[in-house]
């Protein structure tokens, strides 16, 4: 068994093994994101245990959509958030004019769930903006519209401080690279991101630029408890994490879950066998950095939303004394 590099891991197409092996197709988000990489660490690490199954990974787009093509059949796993599912359950928010989106949610499952990460809100440091308050007329990258990233900053924003995207901010419209280059080049106020410190954007920004995450002036009351609802929770973005972080302390900020979903229809020895093939390797993940260090099968099966855990992935979970 060949040891797991982080190289390896940002290689998002996989799968070049005999032609005998059954190919899965995964989907998520931009590549160079941490919650693409740990999927990325998954199926590369599946791929190398298991001889007769092999995963497939394509980076880029929106997990929001991928959720929906999970449903159709058209992808076998992608990335799914407990929030997100349950949208997609009520045909609300980003699902609003896809009719068929509750009927679709049936065929989406859970394989594990992982950490998110802390949203971190950040502007350069010799920016005027110092709270959540003062973006009122800034220029905000918040993630890719439409997905789920760009309507948790979006409504943690409007909950802390009543502000509303395109009415009192500009929510710029770009992909995940895009944004982030808007901000490298000085074109945006604000940029969004979410991810387990240190996290490589930041990493690089701080070599050349100095910067500041933000929080709201007030992280209490009742929108605020209705936004974190029972999926979300507070979390503080630390100070001191990055070569140029203007923060002395910690600033608050929010966090979730998000996982890996599979077709509810696959398969159930298949799901069985990779849920396995993944948790009996871990050990095999040589990388150091934090996504890699915050993967627990105990917050695997965390009773988050209202997915269903995969039955091939239950068995595994409930032999491991998980369930």
């Amino acid at each position: 068994m060949k040891q797991q590099t982080l190289a390896a891991t940002a290689a998002l197409m996989i799968g070049l093994g005999s032609a005998q092996a059954e190919t899965l197709k995964m989907a998520t988000i931009e590549p160079s994101l941490g919650q693409a990489i740990t999927m990325a660490t998954f199926a590369n690490l599946v791929t190398d245990a298991l001889g007769d199954i092999e995963i497939e990974v394509a980076g880029g787009g929106a997990a929001t959509v991928h959720m929906l093509e999970v449903g159709r059949g058209n992808l076998d796993m992608s990335m799914v958030s407990p929030t997100i599912y349950r949208l997609m359950q009520n045909g609300k928010a980003m699902y609003a004019k896809e009719p068929e989106a509750p009927e679709l949610s049936k065929n989406v499952q859970l394989l594990m769930w992982f950490p998110y990460g802390q949203y971190h809100y950040t502007v350069r440091a010799g920016s005027d903006i110092e709270t959540l308050d003062d973006i009122e007329g800034a220029s905000v990258f918040l993630g890719p519209a439409g997905g789920g990233a760009y309507n948790t900053a979006k409504a943690w924003i409007e909950a802390t401080t009543g502000l509303v995207a395109g009415e009192d901010y500009e929510a710029i419209t770009a992909n995940w690279a895009t944004g982030y280059q808007s901000f490298q080049d000085g074109k945006i106020d604000m940029y969004v991101n979410g991810c387990i410190d240190p996290c490589q954007q930041f990493i690089q920004f701080t070599e050349t630029e100095d910067v500041r995450f933000i929080g709201p002036e007030d992280h209490s009351g009742e929108a605020v408890t209705k936004f974190l609802g029972s999926d979300r929770t507070l979390a503080e973005v630390p100070a001191g994490m990055y070569k140029g972080q203007k923060n002395e302390s910690p600033v608050m900020s929010h966090d979730t879950a998000v996982g890996i979903g599979v077709r509810a229809d696959l398969d159930e020895e298949t799901v069985y066998q990779i849920t396995k093939a993944f948790w009996d390797n871990i050990g095999n993940i040589t990388s150091e950095a934090p996504w890699a260090k915050a993967l627990s099968i105990d917050y695997a099966v965390k009773p988050l939303g209202d997915m269903q855990i995969h039955p091939g992935a239950a068995r595994y979970y409930r032999e491991a004394g998980k369930l």
